[in-house]
């Protein structure tokens, strides 16, 4: 079968990491995957994300399985790491294979069917509890990156790119972030990209995560990227800043997070996703995320 990678997945390679062959070894590298663990291929699963080729399988002996191929850049050996840590405990399980670098062997959930199908509040509450249940102390030999060195990386790249009109809003989020690194509350295993289309339904659990970016931090980061889910319909409301005030407090509140830390945290994120949408010509994309962490600044 051909192994054509999703446009998604093209476009967003194209904008983060142009040039680097990946692309071009992809179906070779998914040939040699699916032949050296004797599966059967049903189907590339469309349109995927924007980080990873997914191929939907059938195991030597007829499991449903997936199999999942990501470039470097994407970090699939800390993504395998974090999930074996997890043990399949609220995330989807990693399931024993010959290891290929950048290839991972997952169990089949729901793929079509995301938190994000559920009317808002209930996608917010299903979602925060399967985010409580990542929360756990990270293995002895600590082998991810921490907040403050990913968010050092971002912060170099915010300054860099904040024009005039956007000084005032970049200068707030890197202060916001000094301020919360000073005396984190806690060091977590994080998902550290969690938002409710990473939530799928599953067979032995309602809901199950995907596609973790692990960091090591504070859980009030992790939570951050929840609180501006389906930001483009909080932006068409006239009373979208209301309705993102209640979701931190609500969020905070049952996940025992401290409200200020996540007001905090989403500022940042949110910059720090606008000015990195402005730098890849996502211009739409870079005006609602400033445009929601204005909100959080004022």
């Amino acid at each position: 079968m051909a192994f054509e990678p999703p446009q998604r997945l093209v476009r967003a390679l194209g904008e983060t990491a142009p040039g680097d062959g990946w692309l071009e070894k992809l179906p070779e590298v998914a040939r040699q995957a699916v032949a050296l663990r004797e599966s059967t291929v049903e189907r590339v699963q469309v349109p995927g994300g924007r980080s990873s080729l997914v191929v939907l399988i059938r195991r030597s002996d007829g499991t449903p399985a997936v199999l999942k191929l990501a470039p470097p850049r994407s970090r699939p050996e800390a993504e395998r790491a974090a999930l074996a840590h997890w043990g399949g405990l609220g995330a989807v399980q990693l399931l024993d294979e010959p290891v290929t670098e950048g290839v991972l062997l997952l169990e089949r959930l729901h793929p079509d069917v995301s938190v994000r199908s559920l009317p808002e509040a209930k996608a917010l509450l299903e979602a925060a509890g399967t985010l409580r249940r990542l929360w756990v102390e990270p293995p002895g030999d600590q082998v991810f990156e921490t907040v403050a060195e990913r968010t050092g990386r971002q912060a170099e790249a915010m300054r860099a790119g904040a024009g005039a009109d956007v000084a005032d809003l970049v200068s707030a989020a890197l202060t916001a972030r000094e301020e919360l690194l000073v005396a984190p509350p806690e060091s977590r295993l994080l998902h550290g990209t969690f938002r409710q289309s990473k939530v799928l339904a599953a067979e032995r659990s309602p809901w199950l995560a995907v596609g973790p970016d692990p960091v090591v931090g504070e859980c009030a980061f992790d939570l951050a990227r929840l609180v501006r889910d389906r930001v483009e319909d909080l932006i068409a409301q006239p009373s979208g800043a209301a309705i993102t005030r209640r979701r931190i407090k609500r969020l905070a509140e049952s996940l025992d997070v401290d409200q200020e830390r996540l007001r905090g945290w989403t500022l940042f994120r949110a910059v720090e996703s606008g000015m990195r949408a402005r730098r890849v010509g996502r211009n739409q994309d870079a005006e609602l995320l400033l445009e929601f962490a204005a909100w959080l600044h004022g």
